[in-house]
């Protein structure tokens, strides 16, 4: 099983936030606010304002790993396997709800809004929000490896993003 480095880790987020910081403090003032919200009050409109960046943080994430090696890519998507596996779990998924895919890209749209959200979603799945997503971060790395190599990266990770895939987080 190979686990992704803490310099892989560190990249990945040191990424992330780069392609946020290009969309100026004010959709990065309202992913820190959603970070530290009241879990009593509803949060889909900052949520739906955030899925409306994601696009754009996405092509920035894109135009970071353009040049990026095989065996980068293939790491950056070891670390986004693992940040969405280890957040596939009941109690997140009480909040987000969502049929398989559904719940995925919730996870995705967890991971995708940058360290700090996803840290307080994994210490306190109440931060999570329901129905939102995002698909297609859910896979970038994978197929940026694919596209510019012709597969996609095997991780060897032994594990799944899939959901309902964790054992430990579906323990009755």
């Amino acid at each position: 099983m190979t686990l992704p480095t803490a310099a892989d880790e560190a990249r990945f987020w040191t990424m992330l936030e780069n392609a946020w910081a290009g969309l100026g403090p004010e959709a990065n003032d309202l992913r820190r606010a959603l970070a530290k919200r009241d879990t009593s009050t509803e949060a889909f409109d900052e949520a739906a304002q955030l899925e409306e960046h994601l696009d754009r943080v996405l092509v920035a994430l894109r135009e970071a790993a353009a040049d990026l090696s095989s065996a980068e890519l293939t790491a950056l998507d070891r670390v986004v396997e693992r940040k969405l596996h280890d957040i596939d779990r009941r109690d997140v998924h009480e909040v987000t709800d969502g049929s398989d895919d559904g719940f995925l890209y919730a996870r995705g749209f967890v991971v995708a809004l940058g360290q700090e959200f996803y840290e307080a979603v994994a210490r306190d799945p109440r931060i999570a929000v329901e129905d939102a997503s995002a698909e297609s971060f859910c896979y970038l790395f994978a197929h940026l490896h694919s596209e510019k190599f012709g597969d996609y990266p095997e991780t060897g990770s032994g594990i799944t993003r899939e959901s309902f895939a964790n054992p430990a987080g579906w323990r009755d």
